[in-house]
């Protein structure tokens, strides 16, 4: 994954309507998990459709600095496992 917001929002554009799973630091060492598609792209957030399984919400969204701070890991899941959090 890119170093810059730029990077990683070109990576997040061509990876659109991709499964992915999204780890996020919820506050006081709380960590959540989700797993969702990749539903729309912004020039500064991204939009995550979440599984209604096993969610209260359909949709957050989180910005690229979010990826780039390592406050939110992306992994998708589809053919075969990218990580996008600079692993």
């Amino acid at each position: 994954m890119g170093k810059t917001l730029s990077e990683i929002k070109q990576v997040l554009d061509s990876n659109l309507g991709r499964r992915l799973t999204l780890k996020a630091n919820g506050g006081r060492r709380k960590t959540i998990e989700r797993c969702g598609i990749l539903a729309e792209t912004y020039p500064s957030v991204f939009v995550i459709e979440l599984d209604q399984e096993e969610n209260a919400f359909e949709r957050v969204s989180y910005s690229y600095a979010d990826v780039l701070t390592e406050t939110v890991q992306l992994t998708f899941l589809d053919d075969e496992t990218i990580a996008v959090n600079g692993q």
